[in-house]
């Protein structure tokens, strides 16, 4: 892969890689601030500034290396996560879910919005490929954002929830993984688990769902 390519795609997707973490880190704030927990606020967390969400490391310098380093066929990175006192929240149990579930959800409705702008830009016979590639790369960015997310294993927002859903009695054991989850998440990516088994079939799903959503405005702009 040459250095024009390697910068014509980080230049593709690097505005809807910085909406997606920044507005999904800033949504678990502002869910966890409605539902009693300020902790967020208080660190000056709960805002749409990306620099208060990258992290240096695994926003920028890990991303980067892996697209160079395998030719973009594996890439793996992370935010700074919004800090939570489930503790602070109003019914800890029934919010935590809420404010796990934030985080999907708007990298859903993101990719939903990346989606009608591509429709709307082929719709107005606009083929400038930089603007049409941008729109997929947001749509594409979202949907891996938003599965992988829920994979249900703590750390991540879907650990959450299942800690939340699950009964007291084994919710406690279950939460106990989180301190390894990241290693055993990593682990799974690596071996391709992930992959095969979760992210391909929900992304799957998720691409369809959203172009049942989009099909009476691609009706409309036929």
């Amino acid at each position: 892969m040459d250095i024009a390519n390697i910068i014509q795609t980080i230049a593709i997707y690097a505005l809807p890689v910085l909406f997606a973490i920044t507005v999904h880190e800033a949504a678990h704030g502002y869910v966890a601030r409605h539902f009693g927990d300020h902790t967020a606020t208080i660190l000056g967390r709960v805002t749409l500034n990306p620099l208060k969400h990258i992290d240096p490391i695994g926003t920028i310098a890990m991303p980067l290396f892996l697209y160079v380093a395998t030719s973009g066929a594996f890439l793996f990175g992370y935010a700074k996560p919004v800090p939570v006192n489930f503790g602070q929240l109003r019914n800890p149990r029934r919010d935590m879910i809420w404010v796990a579930l934030a985080g999907p959800a708007s990298n859903l409705l993101q990719a939903f919005a990346w989606a009608i702008g591509l429709y709307l830009l082929r719709g107005a016979a606009v083929d400038e490929r930089f603007f049409l590639e941008m729109c997929r790369a947001g749509v594409l960015v979202n949907v891996v954002m938003f599965v992988f997310n829920l994979f249900p294993l703590p750390p991540l927002d879907g650990g959450r929830i299942v800690s939340g859903l699950l009964p007291t009695n084994l919710a406690i054991p279950y939460s106990r993984i989180e301190p390894w989850g990241f290693f055993i998440v990593m682990a799974l990516v690596v071996a391709g688990v992930i992959s095969n088994l979760w992210m391909q079939p929900l992304m799957s799903l998720t691409f369809g769902f959203l172009e049942l959503l989009l099909s009476p405005l691609a009706a409309l702009l036929r």
